[in-house]
């Protein structure tokens, strides 16, 4: 079976936390965010699937490979050009990204899946699947139900009782909301709909392709699972994210290290005083040294080769590798690195010139 994974896109929304990084591969404590929907299709029967990548994309790359550590093999669409000596990005959009693929190799020659790279999801695909070809669908939209009150973060699905889609919403508000039913971004296609995707121009799946389809009469269906769906679409859904995994409700993570305690892992090489005060969860990586009286209040995870000095109090705080926090930090809902900080709530900033500057650096520097 064939899939794609979209990861082209630039991760505004997620800055400073994409500024150097790809939104696939920030890391859930210490695993890509890609790595779970790759482990997931190929558990499926996903032996062939193509990337498309554009920023920062090399990482992708560099970090999959050809996908022969996961059992299934991995092409990469680069999505740009050289311009006086400068790799430009040029995204062309979900479904042009499909098209770009498909009119340069024919890859979707059989009915495939696209699945988004800055989601976790634990969906059975096989059903969705086993859904799509009795209605005979051209295309399939994996939905989720939501809350109300949720409906003005996504894209929202109107269909018939037998899940034919007649039109969508985009982020309504409550008022405005004909349905709950929220696009998660995972689509099964027929190679047939690239008759609708037009060539060499940005074209996206949801805003453009979908509705021209049931615009169409094209059969266009949604299938409403009860799929474990984490979107990291904004900094406050990704810190949270970090704490829902390190409280064991992200299936598919494991913390590395021993646990010396119940809900605390230590890394290799990892050092911390007696004194320190443990309310679990608490992830602590390698060669990371923890000074006296510190309070941890999980969910908290400190990266590897990190300093953390006497008498910090942090609690749901996330700590980047090679950072050092000087004595005395007390701290709640934030994640820390040596150039920037992010709140739970979204706000962020640069470390140097803001008030965290006397107690935040890097470890690789010296005092």
């Amino acid at each position: 079976m064939k899939a794609m994974i979209l990861s082209a896109g630039a991760g505004t929304r997620l800055r400073p936390l994409t500024g150097m990084i790809p939104k696939p591969m920030l890391p859930v404590i210490e695993k890509p965010v890609i790595e779970f929907i790759i482990e997931l299709l190929a558990k499926n029967g996903v032996d062939e699937m193509m990337i498309n990548i554009s920023h920062h994309g090399s990482l992708i790359q560099d970090y999959l490979k050809s996908g022969y550590g996961y059992g299934l093999s991995i092409g990469y669409s680069f999505e740009g050009h050289f311009e006086n000596g400068q790799l430009k990005p040029e995204p062309y959009g979900s479904a042009g990204g499909m098209k770009k693929i498909q009119t340069d190799t024919g890859f979707f020659d059989e009915t495939f899946i696209v699945a988004c790279g800055d989601a976790i999801i634990d969906l059975d695909i096989k059903e969705a699947l086993e859904f799509h070809r009795a209605s005979r669908a051209l295309a399939t939209i994996v939905a989720k139900e939501v809350s109300i009150e949720q409906v003005s973060n996504y894209g929202i699905i109107v269909s018939e009782r037998n899940g034919r889609v007649r039109s969508f919403q985009e982020k309504p508000t409550q008022a405005e909301a004909m349905s709950t039913i929220a696009n998660t971004g995972i689509y099964i296609f027929e190679p047939s709909v690239f008759d609708y995707i037009p060539q060499g121009q940005f074209y996206d799946i949801g805003s453009q392709l979908l509705p021209e389809l049931v615009k169409k009469g094209e059969s266009v269906y949604s299938f409403v699972s009860q799929i474990e769906w984490y979107d990291v679409g904004r900094s406050s859904d990704y810190i949270s994210i970090l704490g829902q995994a390190l409280k064991g409700k992200v299936k598919g993570y494991k913390p590395s290290g021993k646990e010396k305690a119940p809900g605390l892992w230590l890394g290799t090489g990892a050092i911390m005083d007696i004194s320190v005060e443990i309310a679990a969860p608490v992830h602590i990586g390698g060669m990371t040294r923890i000074g006296k009286n510190v309070k941890l209040e999980g969910p908290v995870a400190i990266g590897s080769n990190c300093e953390i000095g006497d008498n910090c109090d942090l609690c749901n705080v996330y700590v980047s590798n090679y950072t050092r926090i000087e004595a005395g930090l007390k701290e709640r809902n934030i994640l820390l690195t040596p150039e920037y900080f992010v709140r739970s709530d979204g706000s962020s900033g640069q470390i140097m010139g803001s008030q965290y500057s006397k107690y935040v650096s890097d470890t690789r520097s010296k005092k």
